[in-house]
């Protein structure tokens, strides 16, 4: 598989969960505005290698989900601040322009050092 991204998580905010108890999860790179930082999965500042679309592989530690929907802003946000909110619901569809849907699985774990990866599928 052809690799669009890669970065390490290097740090989870403590209100991850309020989002993972709505399938989803903020990521953003270590240059997340401060008042974002608490509810964001950081990771390293990371080049987009080739734009993000749908039928694209998302691995975070591990744990590969088919990518369903891009929104329209995704591939800007992603190389200008490794931003995007990903939902784990199995949506084709989304209201944000910076969402990505992925199919219906539980989150992955997350941990400190893990990667976060996309690949053309």
């Amino acid at each position: 598989m052809i690799k669009k991204y890669e970065a390490k998580i290097t740090e989870i905010g403590e209100e991850v969960e309020i989002f993972a108890e709505e399938n989803m999860m903020v990521i953003f790179n270590n240059t997340v505005p401060e008042e974002l930082r608490s509810f964001a999965v950081i990771h390293e500042k990371a080049d987009l290698l080739g734009k993000v679309e749908t039928g694209d592989i998302l691995e975070i530690n591990g744990e590969r989900y088919r990518i369903l929907f891009v929104g329209n802003k995704v591939n800007d946000t992603l190389q200008d601040l490794g931003h995007c909110t990903i939902s784990f619901t199995g949506d084709i569809s989304a209201d944000l322009p910076g969402t990505m849907c992925v199919e219906s699985k539980p989150l992955p774990e997350l941990a400190l050092g893990a990667d976060i990866r996309i690949f053309k599928a």
